[in-house]
């Protein structure tokens, strides 16, 4: 396959072998549209792109990959290598997912010193010898690179953070070459110095002020567990997206996975999301994944069922939430990559209007979400909390909308007719219809 670009910024370059367009911004803010083509032996195709240039990162939710809920302080950078390699041949990448992110456990330990280096910047530990070449390597594919530490003096495992050296640590990872940072809570509260709103804003205040100052765009993620209702304020201290509760994979489910639960939470704040600030609540954990409480235990397949997972996806793409799997890259199978890739689905997730979706109807047995898209449509999520499947009405006086709309499936692509009213379909046990509702003509 070949590539070429029309309108391309001068300061862009596009290879045309490989798809993958490189460079700096243009210096003069806006929009810059762009029409990419592709072709090969069976033809070609083309799609109009749009570069933005200005101030705001995240226009759209991040997607990626991270360590945490596979690898946890077993991680090295050939998992690193060997995720970013996975994510262009699975054709993750062709679907939006870009970031490569390791998490905890990549830096020295506790009592393994020295921790710094005579600049006093942060060390890798042995397990990363060729920390610079691995982003390079990940750079190389067309994808970003993204990495974890903290405010206080040690992370959530035991390794050292960032504390008193947050601008020598910060021009590290932008040396490296880093494209996203998160940023965890963990042993701060030991020097915080308080409980109070401040206290929880000081250390990303000051990481967001570090990180605008540098000569290269890094993704600030704020992993605080939802303190002090940081929806609220996330975005003026800086961060482009921000956890809303506790880790999901520490999060149990009684008739419900925990998913619900954590999603459900997440959901209530959809009033502060947009480009540029995203509610964050945590990974997709389907396929091979991780046990959060035992972490020598050997990664196992996910308890939840098809339509269970079906509905985590839908969730967070309804909610405009990151998408980060954190499954074992390695072992994907075509059932967890159909529910990672599908592009009318993903599409919910990356509108370029950036609303989340609202729950408008919630009770035991029902969930029912809605989303206005930038086309003027409306995205639904129709969820069966339930423990048998059931037929499930959309009134659209709900919405509200009025007169006929298309109906089409998202999770199957299919156009399922006109309808004036009201829309029913049969939804499975723990199940959803995820629909896209048009203006009828």
């Amino acid at each position: 396959m070949t590539f070429s670009a029309q309108n391309l910024p001068a300061t862009l370059t596009l290879d045309a072998s490989g798809g993958v367009i490189t460079g700096r911004a243009p210096e003069t803010p806006g929009e810059y549209v762009v029409t990419l083509a592709a072709k090969n032996g069976s033809g070609s195709d083309t799609r109009p792109f749009v570069v933005t240039v200005g101030d705001t990162l995240a226009l759209t939710p991040p997607m990626g990959w991270n360590s945490w809920y596979i690898h946890y302080y077993h991680v090295t950078e050939e998992h690193m290598r060997n995720a970013a390699d996975v994510m262009i041949s699975s054709g993750m990448a062709d679907y939006g997912y870009s970031y490569v992110n390791i998490d905890d456990c990549w830096m020295k330990k506790r009592d393994d010193e020295p921790y710094r280096d005579a600049r006093g910047a942060i060390l890798p530990n042995a397990k990363f010898p060729d920390i610079k070449g691995m982003v390079d390597h990940i750079h190389g594919k067309g994808l970003k690179a993204g990495l974890y530490t903290g405010p206080g003096p040690w992370t959530c495992a035991g390794y050292v953070a960032s504390y008193e050296h947050e601008e020598i640590d910060a021009k590290k990872f932008a040396e490296w070459g880093f494209d996203f940072l998160k940023h965890d809570w963990c042993s701060y509260s030991a020097v915080a110095g308080g409980a109070e709103l401040e206290h929880m804003q000081k250390p990303y205040r000051l990481m967001g002020d570090i990180l605008k100052g540098l000569d290269r765009d890094i993704i600030l993620n704020l992993c605080q567990y939802g303190m002090g209702d940081v929806w609220t304020w996330g975005g003026a201290v800086g961060g482009h997206c921000w956890r809303t509760t506790g880790d999901l994979g520490l999060q149990e489910g009684a008739l419900l996975p925990g998913f619900y639960h954590i999603g459900l939470s997440n959901a209530r704040h959809y009033e502060y999301a947009g480009p540029g600030r995203w509610n964050d609540p945590d990974y997709i954990l389907i396929g091979r994944i991780g046990n959060a409480r035992a972490h020598d235990e050997p990664p196992k397949p996910t308890t939840l069922t098809p339509s269970e997972q079906y509905s985590y996806m839908s969730m967070w793409c309804l909610m405009a939430a990151p998408l980060f799997y954190s499954g074992d890259m390695r072992y994907l199978d075509e059932f967890t990559l159909n529910v990672l890739c599908n592009a009318e689905v993903i599409d919910v997730d990356q509108d370029p209007l950036g609303v989340q979706a609202r729950p408008i109807v919630q009770d035991d047995e029902t969930l029912i979400m809605a989303k206005p898209m930038a086309d003027g449509s409306l995205a639904v999520g129709l969820f069966n909390l339930a423990e048998l499947s059931r037929p499930m009405t959309l009134d659209f006086s709900i919405l509200p909308l009025a007169g006929k709309r298309s109906v089409r499936d998202l999770w199957r692509h299919k156009d399922l007719g006109t309808y004036d009213g009201q829309f029913t379909t049969e939804v499975p046990r723990h199940g959803v219809a995820l629909v896209q509702l048009s203006r009828s003509d």
